[in-house]
């Protein structure tokens, strides 16, 4: 039987155990919601960014509820691994009983929230957390699938932000979305393989359908996908009459050099474990995607833009 790690922590409180369960530090995949607002042309409307930051509080809320329940599941293996053996699940902080309930109330919560904002958000918010719950369930033991659905969960939360300030949701969103959201998630599994090395199986079984250069053929094909989707849509003389812009094509450097830099950092660096992480703590990457969003907004919400 492993032993438990010892965590040295400042706070042992059961909400505060609860609140580090809900991984705060991941919230930030779900500013895809604001997809829609920025690409939408309803950037400058207060009602629908009330909305929108409506719809991040509850995709942040059930995407807690998730990484509870996948680690309610997964708190026998957590312990024998490097990292996760230090979550107050694995560590045995706090008690799954107690976990479990706060998923089944917050879940009920945040869907209650959703479909008083917007019906059509509260069935994509429903979509979102039976999905997940399917995938720490069984879909995260399927090979290729595994990845597919962590994909479909991001084109859900992207999707759930034009819902939510109804506006159509844009075929190019949910492409570039699905293949940056494979991109993601595959870097993600090459992390885990590398990390690991021969213990992989032993800590995530789908590890053996998987090995560093099918990996990395993924990735190749998946990262010219993205770079040519998302070179078509800024070109594309549709995108150009909706947005009111002809200049889009100006943030492909920005594209290029984010998905170069993520690249490196999982080849070069071994990174790319927690993407969200890998976000706020390499500069030259946060800088990168902060001047996307800054150039995307210039263009389309200011004269320059013309």
């Amino acid at each position: 039987m492993p032993s438990r790690a010892v965590v040295a922590r400042p706070f042992t409180s059961t909400p505060a155990l609860l609140f580090v369960s809900l991984r705060p530090e991941q919230w930030t995949k779900n500013l895809l919601v604001f997809a829609g607002l920025l690409f939408g042309g309803r950037l400058l409307d207060t009602g629908a960014l009330a909305s929108s930051v409506a719809a991040f509080a509850i995709f942040c809320v059930l995407s807690g509820v998730v990484y509870l329940v996948n680690d309610i599941a997964d708190r026998d293996g957590d312990r024998n691994h490097p990292i996760k053996r230090t979550r107050p699940l694995a560590s045995g902080e706090l008690s799954p009983s107690v976990a479990l309930v706060a998923a089944l109330g917050l879940g009920v919560a945040a869907l209650s929230a959703a479909f008083a904002l917007r019906p059509g958000l509260g069935l994509v918010s429903a979509a979102y957390l039976l999905l997940l719950l399917l995938y720490s369930a069984v879909l995260k033991h399927l090979v290729i699938i595994d990845v597919l659905t962590i994909s479909a969960g991001f084109v859900l939360r992207a999707a759930a932000g034009a819902v939510a300030i109804d506006i159509p949701i844009s075929p190019w969103l949910l492409i570039c979305t699905t293949l940056l959201a494979l991109f993601i998630a595959l870097s993600k599994r090459r992390h885990e393989l590398t990390l690991l090395a021969g213990d992989a199986t032993g800590h995530r079984r789908i590890l053996k359908e998987y090995s560093p250069y099918l990996v990395d053929q993924m990735i190749a094909v998946v990262t010219a996908s993205t770079l040519v989707a998302y070179s078509v849509y800024a070109a594309d003389t549709q995108t150009a009459e909706r947005l009111g812009t002809t200049r889009l094509p100006l943030t492909i450097p920005f594209v290029l050099y984010g998905i170069f830099r993520y690249l490196y950092l999982v080849h070069q660096r071994q990174e790319g474990g927690s993407p969200a992480e890998l976000l706020v703590t390499d500069r030259p990457l946060l800088a990168c995607v902060a001047l996307w969003a800054l150039s995307v907004a210039v263009l389309l919400y200011s004269p320059l833009g013309g």
